[in-house]
């Protein structure tokens, strides 16, 4: 479902309407910016759109957009046509880790040379109204998200890039222990995002501590460092 958001966003990159929803490759792409990079708005799980973007990176210049929910305000309504009853904020709060959410099932499409992500934290307003059908863990439906404010935007090209946004200090080897701490994500989170920058090769295994796998910043990595000390 195509929400307030999504438009919102296409409006935050390409104020032009004309250059919205374009037909190209066989793909309605979200907007064309004046670069004639391709921008693609992407409220749900980038898994959706990952095979798109491949295809279209092996021609076009493209950047996926994806927000995160810094802040949300949840105002609910007592049925879908009502008034608003109730509005609180959401205690969850979406830092930049929670995108390795997301890049667990898109490290097939990123990094690649015509590949942007740019990583918005927003403010925003989600619209709740009781669910059809009720159940013990399914109370309300979804009727829209707006957005409010974007708070920061972090636009990232490689895992080099997003290594360095999330400003990661850890030691020469380290587990994931120690990556959850010096990326200030919790352990779960920093399993995830291991797991990613593995696929990316940006780090590699070098060992065990115990159970725990010990890595290390990958051959290309280090070289890299080394040279540019």
């Amino acid at each position: 479902m195509a929400t307030s958001l999504h438009q919102q966003l296409k409006l935050h990159y390409v104020t032009d309407l004309n250059r919205h929803e374009v037909d190209l490759d066989g793909y309605r792409i979200d907007a064309i910016d004046d670069d004639q990079r391709l921008i693609e708005v992407q409220c749900a799980s980038l898994l959706a759109i990952r095979d798109k973007i491949r295809k279209l990176t092996k021609k076009h210049k493209v950047v996926v957009v994806k927000p995160l929910a810094t802040d949300k305000k949840l105002l609910k309504k007592e049925r879908r046509n009502g008034k608003v009853v109730s509005r609180r904020y959401s205690p969850a709060h979406q830092t930049l880790p929670y995108i390795f959410l997301e890049l667990v099932h898109f490290t097939k499409a990123f990094p690649h040379p015509n590949l942007q992500l740019d990583i918005l934290l927003t403010e925003q307003e989600e619209i709740r109204v009781p669910a059809k059908r009720k159940t013990w863990r399914r109370k309300h439906s979804v009727q829209d998200r707006t957005l409010v404010e974007v708070q920061d935007t972090i636009s990232i090209a490689s895992p080099a890039d997003l290594w360095a946004k999330l400003d990661i200090d850890v030691p020469e080897v380290f587990t994931t222990a120690e990556l959850a701490t010096g990326g200030s994500m919790p352990r779960w989170l920093a399993q995830k995002a291991a797991w990613c920058f593995k696929q990316m090769k940006h780090i590699e295994p070098c060992g065990k501590q115990g159970n725990a796998i010990e890595y290390r910043l990958s051959k290309r990595r280090r070289q890299s460092r080394r040279k540019a000390a």
